[in-house]
């Protein structure tokens, strides 16, 4: 036998196995699909009435200035019969594209995009398409600005999922590694697609992190601390001094219940809980509950009555003081400054000063969110949050996936699906996967009465929380809060606008590079992400930036911790967590974040 005839035989074998392998494959993806649940259209994409609006808009310039679109149509043309000819050219002249005019896109980073013609050629002319329908949008009349804003949008999604990249028969790096692994990368990417549907009962949710790489309490949410008190809304923990000495006035830290709390506890090195404690302060931290149906009953009022206030009362209990410093974390920012307005109403000064983290008030300018805001999609919110009682993580987590679709979405999937890779042992990602539902009736009063009415800090009668309206003006607590400059979930203008219209004499804003999470997750060590600082309050939210001292490369943590300083007492002996009325239940980071349901004692 010929070396030639070893590995042709080498090869058949290694074909028949990989065929075997896809013929289970295949039973099981059949038995993984059947799993899958029906969505609502309108909570799938936008409702037909948009893309009636924009046909209808099209039609009426086709009829009034024909002109217009054969103008269009010729320039399209044009552009790509001459991206033919050089194609044809350049294989004529050797296979060689000699100069890419083509824009710089990370998508693109094999160098066959930028000198093999066959690629070059699919590349221009996917932005050449780009264009015309970027362009097609642009010159559309007969549309309104929030309908134009939205056809922008969803139109820039389905040129994204069209991007020659995500298809395997135009991808190079796909196609190269399938030759070199002889198709075994393949047939690894459909059981890593097949492994996705399982985990998500048919859905395909591309995988972003190694699931099995991390547990919640052995290397991510380690520091040190307890459980103290617990009741169906959360666990508060508690964590361990330190220092020998704390500050006299406790912190509470309310994260959102749209994801898990140890964002801030990812590892030691980057862990703004640990970081907090190491200065310091006697802090508490709120582990929401992951709701299921049978919180069908929640409201935003049951958050602030059995969270918030229940949260202070037991701080300030546990250590002896009248008051307490907190901070809201995204929607618990928001929440808690209704619970604020509330506690002014009520005359509760327990609060002695309130911190914001990427946190929205002012919702004149719905931000990028906004396009997901219409009638249709928070209709359809409504109706599977009457159906179910929840909002389920699926639908949010899709959400924000789809603001960095490429980042979120493609790329993972071309990562796992088509080059057959395991997904990176990456913290931030794991975090971000382990999202939790939202109680159907808060979720809708959230949509309905701030998103869409902007009913706190709007020219309204307020937003309705028990017997009453609670409003921006009333929060008048010292105030800092700290926004982020990319954040696409909470835009940093709408939070400063939001922070101007609050009632406060003493109020500080803190503007951070990057975005929603690694703005506020930037560690000392990192030396990566500046921040920006300004006393003055201009009414225009650029030209408070344009005022602003930069500070390159340095975390805004010791800012605000001055800042905090300030407001926190003289220094006492370390608090142990609990006392004798709140003994320690369990150690952090506590059960309901590894998803226990809670019992009644």
């Amino acid at each position: 036998m010929t070396t030639k005839d070893i590995e042709a035989s080498q090869v058949s074998d290694t074909l028949k196995h990989n065929l075997a392998r896809i013929e289970v494959l295949t039973q099981r993806m059949a038995t993984a699909l059947a799993h899958k649940k029906e969505i609502r259209s309108s909570l799938q994409a936008p409702t037909p009435e948009l893309w009636a609006k924009a046909a209808g808009a099209l039609m009426g310039e086709a009829m009034s200035h024909p002109e217009k679109i054969w103008a269009a149509q010729i320039d399209y043309w044009g552009k790509a019969v001459q991206n033919a000819v050089a194609a044809q050219e350049a294989l004529v002249a050797g296979g060689v594209v000699e100069e890419d005019d083509t824009p710089a896109d990370p998508r693109f980073k094999n160098p066959l995009w930028q000198t093999h013609p066959y690629f070059h050629a699919l590349k221009k002319q996917y932005f050449i398409a780009a264009e015309a329908i970027e362009k097609a949008i642009e010159d559309l009349d007969g549309v309104g600005e929030y309908d134009r804003w939205r056809l922008e949008y969803f139109s820039k999604q389905i040129v994204d999922m069209m991007a020659p990249t995500n298809f395997l028969a135009t991808n190079p790096d796909a196609l190269e590694k399938a030759i070199e692994t002889e198709g075994q990368s393949l047939v690894d990417g459909l059981e890593n697609m097949i492994r996705d549907l399982e985990r998500n009962d048919g859905e395909l949710i591309v995988t972003l992190s190694d699931p099995e790489a991390f547990k919640v309490g052995e290397n991510l949410g380690t520091t040190e601390g307890s459980v103290v008190y617990r009741n169906r809304m959360f666990e508060l923990i508690q964590y361990a001094p330190s220092t020998k000495k704390v500050r006299a006035t406790p912190l509470v830290i309310f994260p959102p219940w749209i994801n898990k709390f140890y964002i801030l506890d990812l590892k030691p090195q980057s862990s703004l809980i640990k970081w907090i404690v190491d200065q310091g302060y006697t802090l508490f931290v709120v582990s929401w509950i992951n709701p299921d149906a049978t919180y069908a009953d929640v409201t935003m009022g049951t958050y602030v009555e059995e969270g918030y206030l229940a949260a202070l009362a037991e701080v300030k209990a546990i250590t002896g003081e009248e008051k307490v410093n907190v901070v809201g974390y995204c929607i618990a920012g928001t929440t808690l400054a209704l619970t604020l307005s509330l506690m002014a109403q009520r005359g509760d000064d327990s609060v002695n000063s309130a911190t914001f983290f990427t946190a929205l008030t002012d919702f004149s300018d719905q931000g990028e969110v906004g396009v997901f805001l219409d009638e249709g999609f928070v209709g359809g919110i409504e109706e599977e949050a009457q159906e179910t009682g929840v909002m389920s993580s699926l639908f949010m987590s899709r959400t924000f996936s789809y603001l960095r679709a490429n980042d979120l979405i493609y790329r993972p999937a071309i990562n796992a699906y088509m080059l057959g890779n395991r997904p990176p042992a990456f913290d931030l990602l794991y975090w971000n996967g382990d999202g939790t539902n939202l109680p159907g009736k808060m979720a809708v009063q959230y949509l309905r009465g701030l998103c869409q009415r902007d009913e706190f800090a709007g020219a309204g009668s307020g937003f309705a929380l028990f017997d009453t309206r609670v409003r921006i003006e009333e929060v008048k607590v010292p105030l800092c809060a700290i926004a982020c400059e990319t954040d696409h979930i909470a835009a940093w203008k709408s939070s400063y606008r939001g922070m101007r219209k609050m009632g406060s004499d003493d109020k500080t804003f803190i503007l951070a590079q990057s975005g929603h999470i690694a703005g506020i997750v930037n560690p000392p060590s990192k030396k990566k992400y500046g921040h920006y600082m300004n006393e003055a309050w201009p009414e225009d939210p650029d030209d408070w930036k344009g005022g602003a001292e930069f500070f390159e490369a340095t975390t805004w943590w010791f800012h605000w911790e001055e800042w905090l300083a300030e407001r926190s007492g003289k220094k006492i002996p370390a608090r142990k967590p609990g006392d004798g009325g709140h003994p320690v239940l369990c150690a952090a980071p506590g059960t309901y974040v590894a998803g226990t349901p809670w019992r009644p004692s």
